[in-house]
């Protein structure tokens, strides 16, 4: 596929490199990520835009409105790390489709290495240029590492995935002295935080912005064995075709639901506000099997969904978060871009300023804005602006753009 070395203007596009048609996508995978993706802006509003991300491993204010605390509690119970599992297990279902589909061509290895490429590019100039809080530049890194276990028999995928995540839930404990910032770098950052973001211009938020990225790589580090396991998680899901065939696997969905969901549930409160009723005999134990709560719930809240979408008149309803799925990646940058202007000193200035409460119903008006932004668009267009770009710089193909008309 001699296309893919350099991008050709005017190239013709091939079977490899076309477009599926909107009637061979499979719509539950596009709402799943159009409804995590209301996970992910609400989690990164609230938690980053609206003050300094370091400020959710300090103390909460005890002068806080209850209504602040009471969305706080609603995005770190019901939303926080959960939206983001979701999300990568979306991502590796994705990986696994265009694994899949490129199984004839013989520079399939060359395309994937690039499509993680090209992600990588757009991740680190959203990372600098607009917001740091992003997750692009490390789904590129990690997805450069899953590319090899597509190669991978299913059993060696699962026991890789099962190993990331014994791993990850480990390093609590492997994880040497001082590897965390200390509070008083914290609260530092904190400060300088409150002090630029909401009044500095542009070149101001910018220098602080890169100045954050070296505390931030700590984090990223430590999710990253998380992150390659859900992305390895993504593809086995792919590969049972439950996605493609729901009514094979009700039973195993309802299981999944079921077990999910309480299991995250537990973990998702023993870790929180029920830590107390643990005596300290038992404390290492909740803080070693804590990260496992996140992952169930997600897995619950995917279950539910394709239930949902597979078995009831819902899926006319959910049907609606499909086209924000499919324009995921645009509507991502588009959420930094906006909450950016309104939050930081070069627009509106709004850091630090907006309580939890408020800046929720934010979250959801730009949301409700970008569902029938994106409907509208792909009315017209085969794909949103920035997928669009993504996948002519994989293929090296311009893509069809315009939906032809009937």
């Amino acid at each position: 596929m001699q296309q893919a070395a350099v991008i050709v203007k005017d190239a013709p596009v091939t079977e490899h490199s076309a477009p599926v048609s909107p009637t061979q996508r499979v719509q539950a995978i596009d709402v799943l990520r159009g409804l995590a993706l209301f996970g992910v802006l609400m989690v990164n509003l609230v938690t980053e835009f609206r003050v300094s991300v370091f400020q959710q491993f300090l103390p909460p204010d005890p002068a806080m409105p209850w209504i602040d605390r009471l969305a706080e509690t609603f995005v770190t119970a019901v939303l926080e790390l959960k939206a983001i599992s979701l999300f990568s297990l979306l991502f590796g279902v994705g990986m696994a489709i265009q694994f899949e589909h490129l199984q004839d061509d013989p520079s399939r290895l060359p395309l994937l290495v690039r499509r993680v490429c090209v992600l990588l590019v757009f991740g680190v100039i959203h990372m600098c240029l607009i917001w740091n809080g992003d997750i692009l530049t490390e789904y590129a890194l990690v997805g450069m590492l899953a590319i090899p276990f597509l190669y991978f028999p299913n059993r060696a995928l699962c026991a890789a995935a099962l190993g990331l995540v014994v791993l990850f839930v480990s390093l609590s404990l492997l994880l040497p002295q001082g590897y965390w910032p200390t509070t008083a770098l914290l609260q530092q950052q904190v400060a300088d935080a409150n002090r630029i973001y909401a009044n500095g211009g542009y070149g101001d938020v910018l220098r602080f912005r890169v100045q954050e990225i070296p505390v931030l790589l700590p984090l990223l580090a430590y999710i990253a064995p998380r992150t390659l396991a859900l992305f390895l998680a993504g593809i086995l899901v792919w590969r049972s075709g439950v996605l493609r065939h729901p009514d094979r696997y009700k039973p195993w969905l309802l299981c999944t639901t079921v077990s999910g969901l309480s299991l995250g549930a537990v973990l998702t409160f023993m870790d929180g506000s029920g830590r107390a009723l643990v005596s300290a005999e038992y404390q290492p134990w909740l803080t070693l099997v804590a990260p496992l709560g996140p992952i169930a719930l997600a897995s619950g809240y995917a279950s539910v969904l394709l239930l949902l979408l597979g078995f009831t008149r819902a899926r006319k309803v959910l049907g609606i978060f499909a086209p924000l799925g499919r324009m995921a990646f645009t509507s991502y940058i588009c959420q930094s871009l906006v909450f950016g202007w309104l939050f930081y000193g070069y627009g509106l200035g709004w850091f630090g300023r907006l309580g939890a409460a408020r800046t929720l119903v934010l979250g959801l008006a730009v949301y409700i804005a970008q569902i029938i932004v994106s409907e509208w668009w792909l009315r017209r267009f085969r794909f949103g602006p920035i997928e669009w770009l993504w996948r002519t710089l994989m293929y090296g193909v311009r893509q069809p753009m315009r939906l032809r008309k009937s």
